[in-house]
């Protein structure tokens, strides 16, 4: 594989030196561009454009033939380890993902195998591999899954939920039956995520996109352990000068800034933070790194307005080494690309104070 030629992501991971902040986007290959949405159409459906290796390459380097992003994600869904254990995943339009056999009881959850990623997810490696092969090292690229709880989440309400009585129902009235589908998960994502290393991912991200609905010990229990727990089961390499020979995990609980202690301690390199987190307030900066954290909507604002946003979030950050700008969340999908391009313009430009000697 090539060396790459803009480590500054990589370097900001392990908090080190960096001349500005790097910037890469949540959901950045996606709808907002109009080159996805025709792609999608000519794919026929979502699960097919995940599913065809090139297709999959083919968004993932979307994003970056049109901004000067600092890493690559590659394109993917949250929901293919379930989809895997053949709960029949398929999206229905306007309503988000379904599953036709979601979880009901315990006899469901021991039912489930454990996916070999090199068999039923080889079409990840497989885009995975390609698409390292394409980047020639021009940006890293960041592999994903979702936590434990966020896919029981949606294995056991079926798909998308607001109120999330099912599995809370099961956390309270059946808890063994829902630690036990917790730990099978756990040990499917590290077996995953450790093939999306071996593929060429050289960054990994966990989206607990749905621990935040949990209370303060429900979180601990029901989610960050199992975090913790595939953190320890990862294939993480050793740091190095060169940047290649480690692989920096980040966590990312949405509504999780509760958590910021609890989540560094549990051997992750960065934490995602959403805009609900005063960066002011988070001790550990430059200890560990942090990802975050302008509120999607901004980008709906002028340039004067996105540019002060910005500065507002670099200058809570400070003059720290760790800084990794995102968004709080995933992009919107009716975002204007041109407000896409003045944004990372923007993080480029005024971080670069920040960064001085």
């Amino acid at each position: 594989m090539s060396q790459l030629k803009n480590d500054r992501y990589l370097r900001a991971l392990q908090c080190l030196p960096v001349d500005y902040t790097p910037v890469w986007i949540m959901r950045q290959a996606g709808r907002y561009l109009p080159e996805y949405r025709q792609l999608r159409l000519t794919a026929g459906s979502f699960m097919n454009l995940c599913q065809t290796p090139e297709l999959a390459c083919e968004v993932t380097l979307q994003p970056l033939k049109r901004f000067d992003l600092d890493a690559a994600i590659i394109f993917s869904d949250i929901l293919t380890i379930p989809d895997a254990m053949g709960l029949g995943l398929h999206f229905e339009t306007g309503e988000g993902p379904k599953f036709i056999k979601p979880i009901i009881n315990v006899t469901d959850i021991k039912q489930l195998p454990i996916p070999d990623p090199e068999q039923s997810l080889k079409y990840v490696m497989d885009a995975i591999r390609l698409t390292r092969k394409e980047l020639d090292g021009k940006v890293p690229l960041i592999g994903f899954s979702g936590s434990p709880w966020t896919l029981a989440t949606y294995m056991i309400e079926g798909g998308s939920s607001k109120s999330f009585t099912k599995i809370k129902k099961m956390m309270y009235s059946n808890p063994k039956a829902l630690h036990l589908l917790l730990e099978k998960l756990a040990n499917s994502v590290a077996l995953y995520l450790n093939a999306q290393i071996k593929a060429g991912a050289q960054s990994i991200m966990i989206f607990d996109t749905w621990g935040g609905v949990l209370s303060h010990q429900s979180y601990q229990e029901f989610s960050l352990y199992y975090m913790q727990m595939i953190i320890s089961e990862l294939i993480r390499g050793t740091k190095s000068a060169d940047m290649l020979s480690y692989v920096p995990v980040t966590l990312f609980t949405k509504g999780g800034g509760l958590w910021l202690e609890p989540i560094r301690q549990t051997g992750c390199d960065a934490i995602g933070v959403d805009w609900t987190v005063d960066l002011n307030k988070i001790k550990s900066k430059g200890q560990i790194a942090i990802q975050g954290n302008l509120d999607p909507s901004v980008l709906y604002a002028d340039k004067s307005t996105i540019e002060s946003n910005v500065e507002a979030v670099l200058t809570e950050y400070g003059y720290h080494n760790g800084h990794i700008f995102n968004l709080g969340h995933g992009i919107l999908q009716d975002i204007p690309v041109e407000h896409v391009q003045h944004f990372i313009h923007a993080v480029h430009q005024q971080s670069k104070r920040f960064h001085c000697d």
